[in-house]
């Protein structure tokens, strides 16, 4: 079981070296998928969405004072969403404990589980940002070929 977040799916400006970080965590974790597979050992990510932890904390978190007035449009909504959004966060971490504990128990666990409406979301979204490159790209990516 490893621990990662929706951030290593579908990141986020502002955010970008916390989501590399878990993007890492994703491949690692989906590559002994497949390497263990065989051999009767599960692997899978938790990608948690907001969760009430002092994630967002000044304890856990330190914000840059100094802004480049540049990346006010693309990253500024993001750490402004960050700084007020904690402690409203809509995860409840007993509960995302509990479901992390379940999916143990179970004899064919998934390789991803979100956890949490905002996860969830995120992920959707990202699918289908995907696959509307993938349909609108295809015939450049086919061009390709031997």
């Amino acid at each position: 079981m490893n621990i990662g977040s929706v951030g290593g799916f579908a990141t986020a400006p502002a955010v970008g070296m916390y989501g590399a970080s878990k993007f890492a965590l994703e491949g690692i974790t989906e590559a002994l998928h497949g390497e263990l597979a065989p051999l009767g050992v599960r692997v899978t990510i938790v990608e948690p969405g907001g969760f009430r932890t002092d994630f967002l904390d000044a304890s856990s978190m330190r914000v840059e004072p100094a802004a480049i007035a540049d990346y006010a449009v693309g990253a500024g909504p993001v750490c402004e969403a960050l700084v007020h959004h904690n402690g409203r966060q809509p995860g409840d971490p007993a509960k995302a404990a509990g479901a992390i504990v379940d999916v143990t128990e179970t004899a064919e666990p998934p390789l991803r589980l979100q956890l949490g409406g905002d996860a969830v979301e995120r992920v959707e979204a990202k699918l289908e940002l995907v696959r509307r490159e993938l349909d609108a790209w295809r015939h450049v990516a086919l061009s390709t070929a031997v």
